[in-house]
């Protein structure tokens, strides 16, 4: 497959115009970072209003992934994504244009919602792909598409210099004098922000466009497999609904702990409060409807599934799981490297922290789909997640241990080796993914992709609550040396947990390495040619 990856022709020309879909949704989803520190001089915001546009940005893709899993399942991927990517610029031209703290927070919070594009490429690969290349696929998907938050954070700022020389008319708002890294010449150089992060929103529309008329959801002669109702994951067994409905709940409460973020930073008052929590009250009984709805025969006792149609829904909450510990703590620890780096070690200013926290995130390059192939050549799927979750449990624990007797670089080398196991672990997930239950492959994605942010506000959330701990017991002033070794212990020790959970509760995907997907006519080979 890898040979052929470079021929742009047939499902590989599928593959790179997906993963770059990916890419520019993630471009658009990360392009507040860069700018983070001159949007609150502008807005003389406090770093916990800081803090809370950068949670907004994730609160939204809960939900948003679920729907969007159920939007795909129904509509196809191409429709899907190609909406995805228009709307991307609806909430990147009112973040570009607020004037107030609150207009950035509602910008934000609709950015969420492009966050949630990941979950389409998932299903479009996996019928491009047949179940013993799903793995390596998806892994490129993944592991090329995530590239765009590092690449946001390396490109934005010189794009928003470049915009700056546009005439005057492109140009709104209050600009900023700054200095570019590695670009002395820039450093009284004006940074357009507004229009930069514009911009992002409007290229992603355009590809959207490109996107609508250049893909097809499946290749020519397959049949695309929609469930009956869309409106909630069909289940198999009775006991799988009610542990269904368990599942659903984390997606919920995790919306209230960002409901009370909102309230300490003063977005939400009491009442606001009250009816947020009240809202996602009712958000979770509208699903719970849903679910009974797409499940009532079963429930009732009007269906019964043959046994060759029975999916266990414990493998999607095992799936789940290991999405919280890996793209969960991705996630946060990325936010909080370049500052771990700049404190631990007083040989490093910001510009090199900066640096050398971005090779986390350069990783996903080759993790991710290292992930995916590893999956794919080593003959077991549930083993193959076994291992690289435990290695990210010990790389995390690793980690808690270092400080500024390390050298740094030991340091680096021992960041850049957990990362790698914490990307092939998302890899390795969605090598798995498509081959629980085909017809309803978008709303797993969806329920899995939504748990790794469930997984990063909470770790961010923990940190927080670690840092305010530590604050308190030494006098307003946080030991943040000790803030970081708990919050890696932490996500360690999550990662073993969920490996040890892993061994005894997941099983190989059924057909994990087949040539076919499950229940497919096999063809001549002119024709799988044509399929494949």
């Amino acid at each position: 497959m890898l040979g052929e990856m470079w021929s742009f022709k047939g499902r590989y020309k599928i593959l790179h115009m997906t993963w770059f879909a990916f890419f520019l949704s993630f471009v658009v989803w990360f392009n507040f970072p860069p700018f983070a520190t001159t949007i609150g001089q502008e807005f003389g915001l406090t770093k916990p209003q800081l803090g809370t546009i950068g949670l907004c940005n994730v609160a939204l893709t809960v939900p948003a992934r679920v729907i969007i899993g159920m939007l795909l399942d129904k509509y196809g991927p191409r429709l899907t994504y190609s909406i995805l990517l228009m709307y991307a610029a609806i909430p990147c031209i009112i973040f570009a244009t607020a004037q107030s703290f609150n207009q950035l927070v509602i910008g934000r919070l609709l950015m969420g919602i492009v966050g949630a594009g990941f979950v389409i490429g998932i299903r479009m690969v996996a019928e491009w792909f047949p179940p013993k290349d799903v793995g390596t696929a998806e892994g490129i998907y993944g592991g090329w598409g995530n590239f765009g938050s590092a690449f946001s954070a390396f490109t934005m700022v010189i794009f928003a210099v470049a915009l700056s020389f546009l005439p005057g008319a492109f140009n709104f708002g209050e600009a900023q004098t700054f200095k570019v890294l590695f670009f002395p010449a820039f450093e009284t150089a004006i940074l357009n922000w507004r229009v930069a992060i514009a911009g992002t929103g409007i290229i992603a529309a355009l590809y959207g466009a490109l996107y609508l008329v250049s893909v097809t959801d499946t290749p020519p002669g397959k049949e695309y497999k929609r469930p009956e109702k869309a409106r909630g994951i069909e289940v198999t067994t009775k006991r799988d609904f009610w542990f269904l409905m368990a599942m659903n709940l984390p997606l919920n409460l995790i919306l209230m702990v960002l409901a009370w973020r909102l309230q300490k930073v003063g977005f939400l008052d009491n009442t606001g409060i009250t009816i947020a929590i009240l809202a996602i009250v009712g958000l979770y009984l509208f699903q719970s409807w849903n679910c009974w709805e797409v499940n009532k025969d079963l429930m009732t006792g009007k269906k019964r599934y043959a046994p060759e149609d029975r999916y266990e829904f414990m493998q999607v909450a095992m799936l789940e799981l290991t999405y919280i510990v890996n793209f969960g703590s991705e996630l946060a620890v990325v936010t909080m490297l370049p500052a771990f780096f700049e404190g631990t070690f007083d040989s490093v200013d910001k510009a090199a922290a900066g640096i050398i926290a971005s090779s986390y995130a350069f990783m996903n390059l080759a993790s991710r789909p290292g992930g995916g192939i590893i999956s794919d050549k080593l003959g077991s799927r549930k083993w193959t997640m076994v291992v690289l979750t435990g290695g990210m449990g010990i790389g995390y624990l690793l980690m808690s241990t270092v400080n500024g007797a390390w050298p740094i670089p030991l340091a680096v080398l021992l960041t850049m080796a957990c990362s790698f196991f914490v990307q092939s672990s998302e890899g390795a997930t969605f090598a798995m993914v498509p081959l629980v239950k085909r017809r309803i492959t978008g709303q797993i994605a969806g329920n899995v992709g939504a748990y790794g942010n469930v997984g990063a506000v909470a770790y961010l959330t923990t940190r927080l609550l670690l840092t305010e701990n530590s604050g308190a017991a030494n006098g307003g002033e946080p030991v943040m040396s000790a803030v970081n070794a708990g919050f890696f212990q932490v996500l360690g020790i999550g990662g073993l947990i969920v490996a040890f959970l892993c061994i005894f509760f997941m099983k190989e995907p059924k057909g994990s390495f087949a040539e076919f997907h499950e229940g497919e006519e096999v063809f001549e080979s002119s024709a799988e040619e044509a399929t494949y």
